[in-house]
């Protein structure tokens, strides 16, 4: 699984067509996204372990994100088929979708390194952008789409996303006040 996820970071494009068509690879497409989120949440931690507020509810928030970006995956990759089979001419199954778009989360472990003061930002907007790299690659590989396209379906399933994480996490946020 390291090997793959190596080659998911340096976009090898032969990774996610062997990912697509690896129906085994479902389950280290998650491992993946958990090893992720457990970066990002281990990198925040340490960011708020050296500020003045603390580590306050530290657990229980990286417990939420890793729940979070399992459940965003799962959305995020069934709107990208949907929107990509249905309406951009792509040929995939959802899992197809899935272990590509899992494995496109692999930039993302170095968010661990986000605490890095000064570096840290430029560290982030790096990863940011590698991770769009990525998801497009994936899109394109696993929908057999041009990479136009690609862009397109990436682009309206993360704003549909992000629009319909928002409005689940609305009565959490009501409830936290």
């Amino acid at each position: 699984m390291i090997d793959r996820m190596i080659r998911a970071a340096r976009l090898d494009v032969s990774l996610y067509e062997e990912v697509e068509r690896d129906t085994k690879a479902t389950s280290q497409a998650l491992q993946v996204v958990i090893i992720v989120a457990l970066a990002t949440g281990i990198g925040n931690l340490i960011s708020m372990a050296v500020t003045p507020r603390g580590l306050g509810g530290g657990a229980a928030a990286l417990l939420a994100g890793i729940i979070g970006a399992a459940v965003f995956w799962a959305v995020w990759s069934f709107l990208i088929f949907l929107i990509g089979t249905k309406f951009f001419g792509g040929t995939a199954t959802y899992g197809e979708v899935l272990r590509c778009i899992g494995f496109a989360d692999t930039p993302g472990v170095l968010n661990i390194l986000r605490f890095i003061p000064v570096l840290g930002g430029l560290i982030s907007l790096i990863v940011f952008i590698w991770l769009i790299v990525a998801g497009v690659i994936a899109v394109r590989q696993s929908l057999d789409i041009d990479t136009g396209k690609a862009i397109a379906v990436a682009f309206i399933a993360g704003i549909i996303g992000i629009i319909a994480m928002g409005i689940v996490m609305i009565p959490f946020g009501v409830a936290m006040m």
